[in-house]
């Protein structure tokens, strides 16, 4: 009589389940349980799965309490049975919470020894990246419901989220030394076929090669100096050198200045033509030649230049394995790193934000096994410093982290003595319109000062073996917000509709410019 009420009785009726929010969470307690009585009865079981667990893992509240106990024994060196396991959870206040001694003893009861206990680890581990996945999931998606959120910064919040999930569980099991042998001595056979002596990506300067042998693979290279030193033209050269000399694919990640006027910056440095000139258009006819010539290097070279405002770490880690994918990049290039951000991860300071953006460009490196060449800001203090040593850049005048200094494989300051109104080193060497590249370090080689001739009005840096004329002006024509100064070339300047580029005739008297 009931059931047929019930039957009847429409709001009585139980309502349908919907499969896709009722699960279970991925668990297996079965198996917290044979783990738990491993580290129970082994002692030399808790080395085995230090590094896969953590008390989080489990999802038994209890059973995370146990394994904290256990961890904590095992950090002190103390003996873990279920005895003095039973005395911890007591001092911790946790026994009767757990369900008493009793409940130890069935917990131990249930294995006879750690057989396949880092097995029956990584099967927890599994389980616990699958509620993590399912939480930050679950709270993306009720944001994204919220007409209210920015959705901008919902994308940021995500990718900082799972970078984050991905970062704390990502393991890297051992490696035997042979086969790394037989990579070693594979790689040191390529470079002695190299009669250059390079085993990495050429710089397109002579001194740096041979005390660098070009940029190397995996490395995070921080190229940093004062305002006015030139620190974009220099990267801006070497972009030159490797992609139009070289033929080598880089990635240009400009979040200063728009595509347009960093490839007004190019055009200057392969041209030879004043910035002032690029800028006002005034060139004469012997300039418009030149640039009809040498602008065809420029065209169809391998340069992929990224000029995205705020980029965060996150999304250059996704356009960077795109353009490697897709394009064949070598190189990836960065100006400037304090302009980057870690949107979607909480920090207590910009201090921990920059280093956890050089730690991750450090990571992209390897991970994609390139260089990585980083622009970064120096402090002031080198400001407040006297005498020619005194201007010289150091290590600790990275601006905002220590972490970069110490994440970097080598750090590079570009220094101008000129612009200090220094015009001769300790060694005699006459430094009017020249360039000292500094090498602070360098994990793989040898430290030291290179010297190079600057260019201001052509934003570029060269070999002192090449041909050179001393100007009057000195410093970068063309300055950037990060120096203080004007901001390039306007954005609506720029090129045919489809990309091409016409003969560069001079210009007719009174005539239009032809660029």
């Amino acid at each position: 009589m009931a059931n047929n009420n019930i039957g009847n009785n429409k709001k009585g009726q139980q309502a349908p389940i919907d499969n896709n929010y009722a699960h279970l969470q991925p668990q297996a307690i079965d198996v917290e349980k044979v783990v738990l009585g491993a580290l129970m009865v082994d002692s030399d079981a808790f080395s085995m799965v230090s590094e896969v667990l953590k008390p989080d893992t489990f999802y038994e509240p209890r059973h995370q309490k146990i394994y904290q106990a256990i961890q904590t024994m095992n950090m002190e060196e103390r003996p873990v049975d279920v005895m003095t396991l039973t005395d911890e959870l007591a001092k911790m206040g946790e026994l009767d919470r757990i369900g008493g001694p009793g409940y130890l003893m069935e917990v131990s009861s249930q294995v006879a020894s750690a057989a396949h206990i880092e097995s029956h680890a990584r099967i927890l581990a599994q389980r616990y990246l699958q509620r993590q996945l399912i939480h930050f999931a679950g709270g993306i998606e009720t944001k994204a419901f919220d007409m209210s959120v920015d959705v901008d910064e919902l994308m940021q919040q995500a990718e900082g989220e799972l970078f984050q999930i991905s970062q704390n569980n990502m393991k890297q099991d051992y490696t035997q030394i042979d086969p790394v042998i037989k990579d070693a001595v594979d790689i040191l056979q390529r470079a002695a076929q190299n009669k250059g002596g390079l085993t990495g990506i050429p710089t397109g300067y002579h001194g740096m090669d041979e005390m660098t042998s070009g940029w190397q693979d995996s490395d995070l290279v921080i190229i940093a100096g004062r305002p006015a030193m030139g620190k974009t033209s220099f990267a801006l050269s070497i972009a030159k050198n490797v992609a139009v000399d070289y033929g080598i694919p880089i990635g240009f990640f400009s979040l200063e200045m728009n595509n347009v006027q960093l490839v007004n910056r190019l055009i200057s440095n392969v041209c030879e033509i004043s910035g002032k000139k690029i800028l006002n258009g005034q060139l004469d006819p012997s300039e418009w030649e030149r640039l009809d010539k040498k602008i065809r290097a420029l065209t169809g070279s391998p340069i992929y230049i990224d000029d995205t405002p705020g980029l965060s770490v996150f999304e250059l880690r996704t356009k960077a394995r795109r353009l490697v994918r897709e394009k064949g990049v070598r190189m990836i290039m960065i100006d400037y790193l304090q302009l980057m951000n870690a949107n979607g991860m909480k920090f207590g300071s910009r201090q921990e934000e920059v280093s956890t953006i050089s730690r991750s460009l450090k990571g992209l490196a390897k991970e994609l096994n390139i260089p990585v060449l980083a622009l970064s800001q120096l402090s002031r203090n080198v400001e407040n410093r006297e005498g020619l040593e005194g201007k010289r850049p150091q290590l600790s005048d990275l601006r905002e982290s220590g972490a970069i200094e110490q994440d970097a494989d080598m750090v590079l300051f570009v220094h101008r003595p000129e612009y200090y109104h220094i015009y001769q080193d300790e060694k005699g060497n006459d430094l009017h319109g020249m360039a000292q590249i500094i090498i602070a370090k360098h994990r793989k080689g040898a430290t030291g000062d290179v010297l190079l001739n600057f260019r201001g009005e052509f934003t570029r840096f060269q070999d002192p073996t090449d041909s050179y004329t001393p100007v009057q002006e000195g410093g970068e024509i063309m300055g950037s917000k990060m120096n203080g100064g004007a901001a390039g070339a306007p954005s609506g300047s720029g090129s045919a509709a489809d990309g091409s580029l016409p003969p560069l005739p001079p210009p007719a008297p009174n005539g239009p410019l032809p660029f």
